[in-house]
């Protein structure tokens, strides 16, 4: 094999609770993950030139040691040894720093595809072990779906899939830095915690309305106060017929739940024309079939 392909799936929350800060900073987590059909393409070919060579259609990326695609494929080749080169390709179609582990979910399909390419033999749970030294999306964002995540995002526990619905996902122009908001959120200080253990109910039970009606996510008290201009995405898409909407990660992106097509199609109109977000999708939930 000289060549392999892999897509990156965007993620989105549709429940993000914090527990609490833990002593070595991180912070402890209570997560529901949902894939969404937007997604990253990499192709991977073997190289006759050592090394770890990235290009990528997008000026905005770095495509040296800082990206996570070259510290996941470097990772890997120092743990088995591996001396030949790889060219990698990134075409990139998730919004950057915008809360929906577009880095994360790169560096998911680099190990996946290196594995793959160069034969390493690794098991899912060991490239889950490896990836989440680098970062603590990488070991949901390696299998995807629906997933309760916990500890620091490393726990994962299946969960049914959604209904079938529409998404408007909007990223407003603006980036956010998940260490300024976990920074500066304090866990010990909220005094709202979303339904988890009701969403997922909701999800055994295939319920979307009952999913819409408990959509929470407490980094928005940082992240909102921010950027106003989240609560102005998540009121108008509840206005175009959203059954509810909610920010996303850590932000900026806001994504609204839509039963019907056509309302989705609308609100995401709506938003291009009110000026909110110039990258705005009409998406689905994706749970591994196309």
């Amino acid at each position: 094999m000289e060549q392999t392909f892999q897509k990156a799936y965007a993620k989105i929350n549709i429940g993000l609770d914090v527990l609490r800060r833990r002593d070595d900073g991180y912070h402890e987590v209570r997560m529901i993950m949902q894939t969404v059909r937007i997604c990253d393409e990499l192709l991977f070919e073997k190289s006759r030139q050592p090394g770890i060579i990235l290009k990528t259609d997008n000026e905005e990326l770095p495509v040296n040691g800082d990206n996570l695609i070259c510290k996941a494929a470097a990772l890997l080749f120092r743990e088995r040894g591996i001396t030949e080169g790889v060219k990698i390709t990134l075409t990139k179609r998730i919004p950057i720093a915008a809360g929906m582990a577009g880095g994360s979910s790169d560096a998911a399909a680099t190990m996946r595809g290196l594995n793959e390419l160069f034969e390493m033999g690794y098991s899912m749970q060991e490239l889950q072990a490896l990836g989440v030294t680098l970062g603590a999306d990488i070991p949901y964002c390696l299998v995807g779906g629906t997933m309760l995540s916990e500890g620091i995002g490393e726990i994962l526990t299946p969960l049914p899939a959604p209904p079938d619905c529409f998404l408007v996902v909007a990223k407003p122009d603006v980036n956010v830095s998940t260490g300024f908001v976990y920074g500066n959120l304090r866990a010990d200080r909220l005094t709202y915690h979303p339904d988890i253990d009701g969403i997922i109910v909701a999800l055994k039970e295939g319920s979307l309305d009952g999913i819409s009606d408990r959509l929470g996510n407490v980094l928005e008290t940082v992240t909102a106060k921010e950027y106003p201009v989240i609560e102005e995405l998540k009121e108008l898409m509840r206005h175009k017929g959203a059954l509810n909407a909610l920010m996303s990660g850590s932000g900026p992106t806001v994504f609204g739940i839509f039963a019907e097509l056509s309302d989705a199609e609308a609100a995401a109109e709506a938003v291009k024309e009110e000026g909110y977000a110039r990258q705005v999708y009409v998406t689905e939930f994706y749970n591994g079939k196309d």
